[in-house]
């Protein structure tokens, strides 16, 4: 196989392949908490999926699923006339909702959402929240006494599928990508920040429309763009949204190391020398990069 082939079989070896058990467990979630605080058995109504599977770049075997639950506006006025925390005594009547569905399932409160963990590691984070006038969505934070927070997911949402399809399914693969050396290198950034500045580079790459054929470059420039980064920098704004994303810890050192092991699979490459530009890219993604047998 050529270089194309090795990414496509990479990417196509990420793409989430649980859908019809996240999607039953989803609807299952959602029927429970329209039966109990919308008098409705709809499966979907109220419900939105957000976080990694909401924006499309989730890659195969992750494990938090994240979805929000829309709450009637009268229980944001019954809640927040509390004297102390009243968004833990919320958090914990959407527990005890969930918890009448599955009272076989560990379900627990953890500060701003309701956590659902499965015996196969899937674990369902539910947030419930209150949707304002502009489409953001108002959450309860149990920390600290308790706080009302904002989020905003739809317009994150709505990037990354509009961008995706402008370079034409590159940029979720990318996303996917990314993750896989987050994880293999013990990377401290968060999903959201991935698909920020993954679409940022993206969209502003002279070859975001091509072919797999071109997935060593954009491996090698977008490693090269984590690399320059600035080290002081603290926050980033989230794509479509604006909001803060902020930095975990130190990611531009490793992808300097990545961006130089790169080189040398490209270089390798231009040899003819494709065993070992596999070997190197399997140094940047570890063993979900397909093998090439020796000759």
């Amino acid at each position: 196989m050529g270089v194309g082939e090795d990414f496509k079989l990479f990417c196509d070896n990420l793409t989430v392949n649980n859908r019809s058990d996240i999607s039953y467990r989803y609807e299952t979630i959602t029927q429970r908490l329209n039966t109990d605080f919308w008098l409705s058995n709809s499966k979907t109504n109220h419900s939105l999926y957000v976080g990694s599977y909401g924006r499309g770049t989730a890659r195969r075997g992750f494990s938090d699923l994240d979805m929000i639950f829309i709450l009637p506006y009268s229980l944001y006025e019954r809640y927040s006339k509390y004297a102390y925390n009243g968004q833990s005594a919320l958090l914990q009547v959407v527990k005890n909702s969930i918890k009448n569905r599955y009272s076989a399932t560990d379900v627990s409160g953890d500060g701003q959402v309701v956590v659902v963990s499965f015996s196969d590691s899937m674990r369902f984070e539910v947030v419930p929240a209150f949707e304002n006038t502009d489409y953001s969505f108002t959450y309860p934070d149990s920390n600290a006494g308790g706080k009302w927070k904002i989020t905003n997911p739809r317009p994150e949402i709505e990037s990354i599928n509009i961008n995706n399809i402008l370079t034409k399914g590159n940029l979720v693969n990318l996303c996917r990508m990314t993750r896989v050396w987050k994880t293999y290198w013990n990377v401290p950034m968060g999903g959201l920040l991935i698909d920020t500045l993954a679409c940022k580079f993206l969209t502003n790459w002279s070859y975001k429309e091509k072919s797999y054929v071109y997935y060593d470059w954009m491996a090698r420039d977008f490693f090269e763009y984590l690399a320059n980064q600035n080290p002081k920098q603290q926050y980033w704004l989230a794509v479509g949204s604006n909001q803060y994303i902020w930095r975990k810890g130190s990611f531009e050192y490793n992808a300097k190391r990545c961006f130089n092991l790169a080189l040398e699979a490209i270089e390798y490459e231009s040899k003819q020398m494709s065993w070992s530009a596999n070997k190197k890219w399997r140094e940047i993604y570890g063993t979900a990069f397909p093998i090439k047998s020796s000759k």
